[in-house]
């Protein structure tokens, strides 16, 4: 008798394993979370943490063909700061919103609200713009000259003026936080790149991460000279209600970024480690670039997209690589 009761536990047991199993399996997601499910946060990585005493042109990142712009006046001119080369190269840091951080990064922080480059620009940054000239000053900041690139499908002459042709722009960074409130349309978006015209962007480089989501989207917009814009998602998507990218990138995780144009060629990739790549590429010839007068230039750093935001939400990146070159380019003495 005893040995047919412990059987029939035996048999039981096994039985009670088999159904939990089956349970766990048949409640296993098995399509992404709606817009309207927040998803399970995961783990972050570390935020960077402020250097003291070591300035962002100490380490490995050349900053002798940019100037920054920060959202501070210290001149008392109504509009953002500009840093010039010689006081970037100079170890100019700013512990608020340009700083070195121990792990060999360069911080970039913008708050929501602060001074603007000019009053046409709706948002504020904390963003390198490129200066080919270097310290040169005689050469100016604007125009087809020596300071600035154009597209190798511009006329000669413009080619011939031009501080190089067509041009690529790689960078390295994690992005370690992004707003969380204000309208639904500008929450958790910041631009880490761009190809700058006269007046419009060939290209606007976002990132984007919603509160209920635990990893954020990329997306590039292009701007056609003197048109609108027209949108491409890489990864995820840009909407103000997208579900969790299910390939996303989280906050602090690192990616790099590459924006590369040939011509009338515009080439975005994506590149993680242990991933494979994501790229776009996006025919610019009837973008209207390729007329006279038009000078390009890159910018790298964070452009706060939101300015409906709570008084002490911001956005920031740290980046850890940053290279610009260009067909024909040498630096200005």
């Amino acid at each position: 008798m005893t040995k047919t009761l412990l059987i029939v536990f035996c048999v039981m047991l096994m039985s009670a394993c088999g159904s939990s199993q089956n349970t766990q399996a048949d409640t296993s997601p098995t399509t992404p979370p709606d817009s309207n499910t927040p998803s399970t946060p995961e783990p972050e990585g570390e935020p960077p943490i402020l250097a003291e005493g070591v300035s962002p042109s100490e380490l490995s990142i050349e900053l002798a063909d940019w100037y920054l712009s920060v959202p501070t006046d210290t001149d008392g001119n109504g509009r953002a700061d500009s840093i010039s080369t010689k006081n970037l190269i100079s170890g100019y840091v700013d512990s608020n919103f340009f700083y070195a951080a121990t792990d060999g990064g360069i911080v970039f922080k913008s708050p929501s609200y602060g001074f603007r480059t000019s009053t046409n620009t709706k948002y504020v940054r904390s963003e390198l713009r490129e200066m080919l000239r270097r310290d040169n000053t005689s050469i100016s900041t604007q125009g087809v000259n020596k300071n600035n690139w154009v597209f190798s499908t511009a006329p000669l002459a413009d080619r011939q003026a031009a501080g190089g042709i067509d041009g690529r722009l790689t960078a390295e960074l994690a992005v370690n936080h992004v707003t969380t409130t204000g309208d639904n349309y500008q929450i958790g978006r910041v631009i880490i790149g761009q190809i700058h015209a006269n007046d419009d962007e060939p290209i606007r480089l976002y990132y984007r991460k919603l509160p209920k989501n635990s990893k954020g989207s990329i997306y590039f917009a292009h701007e056609k000279l003197g048109g609108d814009d027209s949108y491409v998602e890489m990864i995820g998507s840009r909407a103000d209600s997208a579900a969790n990218p299910t390939d996303g990138i989280a906050l602090n995780e690192k990616f790099e970024y590459q924006i590369e144009v040939n011509g009338h060629q515009l080439k975005v990739v994506i590149s993680r480690v242990g991933k494979p790549d994501v790229t776009s590429v996006l025919d610019m010839s009837n973008s209207g670039y390729d007329q006279g007068g038009q000078y390009m230039y890159f910018k790298a750093g964070v452009y706060n997209q939101n300015n409906t935001s709570d008084e002490a939400d911001y956005v920031q990146a740290t980046f850890y690589r940053i290279e610009n070159s260009h067909d024909g380019y040498s630096f200005s003495e």
